[in-house]
């Protein structure tokens, strides 16, 4: 009898110790997916904040594309607002679909804004554009990796959380899914900004 409660007493620590792993490993990868997040965050304002000084030096020679202006700005505003505002949820598919709706409206705006670019030689060959543009494209770039780090990690998160024995300690402690940062237009996403000033 005393053989059994002890043979107990070893499997019910070792599946403590076995859930307690598991527990910590949930907690660490939806964490480096956080922090995955954070830093596609911290490029997305870097973009922001460069497409104002964009616009107003590309204003002197573009007065009669004012739609393509104003597009790109209320497209910055928006992703901004979004941004700003909720402080992104990573949790939350409806935040995420909305984040990345936002996101690539500007990058398609930012993709028609280009365009306008290559069509006025002397907007082209101004020395404050070239600079905006380069920036704006190393920070498209770094954006880029940013997210797919981001959604490496979440894949790496949702799989832990979801294989066996692991999802019964992600089901009892409410790890959630986290959702994948996927932008609805593709294209424009590739397309933006193609930058070609030389």
């Amino acid at each position: 009898m005393k053989m059994f409660v002890w043979l107990f007493i070893i499997i019910v620590v070792l599946a403590v110790v076995f859930g307690i792993t598991i527990f910590n490993k949930l907690v660490r990868a939806r964490n480096q997916a956080k922090n995955g997040f954070a830093q596609i965050d911290v490029q997305l304002k870097r973009r922001h904040d460069l497409i104002p000084n964009l616009v107003e030096t590309a204003k002197r020679y573009l007065s009669h594309e004012q739609e393509t202006l104003t597009r790109v700005i209320s497209a910055r505003n928006h992703a901004q607002e979004l941004q700003d505002s909720n402080k992104h949820q990573p949790e939350s598919l409806d935040h995420m679909a909305l984040f990345a709706k936002a996101e690539g409206m500007l990058s398609k705006a930012l993709s028609q804004f280009s365009a306008v670019v290559e069509a006025y030689p002397e907007l082209k060959a101004d020395s404050m554009i070239k600079e905006l543009m380069d920036e704006l494209t190393n920070t498209e770039n770094r954006i880029g990796f940013a997210r797919q780090h981001y959604n490496d990690s979440v894949m790496f998160y949702n799989n832990d959380r979801e294989i066996f024995p692991n999802n019964l300690v992600s089901t009892t402690f409410g790890f959630r899914p986290l959702s994948p940062l996927v932008f609805e237009d593709r294209e424009a996403i590739a397309q933006a900004p193609i930058v070609n000033m030389g």
